[in-house]
């Protein structure tokens, strides 16, 4: 399994959202409170995050813990930002273990994260790949269960598909052909998309922006538990949810 957490709202720094916390992503990685599949997210680590004037997002990822890397504390320090993503992973078994498997994956002004796994992992992934063109599936960033849902997003954005629309459409196609957990989650730096499908899912709004995460990073009481079979949207401030069937169909 693993974690992971996208901000949006006033300039914070990286800091502020994933290490401060008194449970935020960085504690996640060792002590997760809402974890329901395994115990400790050590393999590997990514942070996403957009520059003022630039729709392209920076990435920095590590196949270490985020606890191990000392270099991410300081740009997390001195970094700041009006929207990011991140994640710390658990590895699903028989996936890569470098660095190019850590969330997030990234294309043109997208940055994506899956917390879960595809169910029957590798043996599903051909039924799966029949639904992809061939030039998504030789560019797969690596070789893991995340990269294939990733590529099935993709398509479906290249499609036309907003994200939330996408996001809908890709749960309810891997359940059709593996199932598995699927939680997503995707931003642009203008908005989020997430999933809650067989994990944990919470979201907090307050006079800053939108977090939405895994799990709360505290105990404030104004977090929102994100019902299972849920798609959130979240844009300007304002957070809406709804069932993932419903917006998969209205995408159809």
């Amino acid at each position: 399994m693993c974690r992971h957490v996208a901000y949006l709202g006033d300039p914070v720094s990286l800091r502020e959202v994933l290490i401060d916390p008194p449970f935020g992503l960085h504690r996640q990685a060792w002590a997760p409170r809402r974890q329901r599949y395994g115990t400790v997210n050590a393999d590997g680590f990514g942070a996403g995050w957009y520059a003022e004037g630039d729709p392209v997002p920076a990435r920095y990822r590590q196949a270490v813990p985020m606890w191990a890397d000392d270099s991410f504390a300081d740009v997390a320090r001195v970094t700041r930002t009006r929207a990011l993503l991140a994640a710390v992973r658990s590895a699903t078994e028989g996936t890569a273990p470098d660095a190019s498997a850590a969330c997030p994956f990234r294309d043109g002004p997208y940055l994506f994260s899956h917390n879960g796994v595809v169910a029957g992992w590798p043996g599903s992934a051909a039924r799966l790949a029949g639904l992809l063109p061939a030039a998504l599936l030789l560019d797969l960033p690596a070789r893991t269960d995340s990269a294939l849902v990733w590529a099935l997003v993709r398509h479906r954005l290249a499609g036309g598909a907003t994200m939330a629309g996408a996001l809908a459409r890709t749960v309810r196609d891997v359940a059709a052909y593996a199932d598995g957990r699927l939680n997503l989650l995707i931003t642009d730096g203008e908005a989020i998309a997430a999933t809650a499908y067989g994990d944990t899912l919470s979201y907090r709004v307050d006079g800053r922006g939108v977090v939405v995460a895994s799990e709360p990073s505290d105990d404030d009481p104004g977090w929102v538990d994100v019902p299972n079979a849920s798609l959130l949207v979240a844009r300007g401030g304002e957070v809406s949810v709804s069932p993932i069937e419903a917006a998969a169909t209205e995408e159809a």
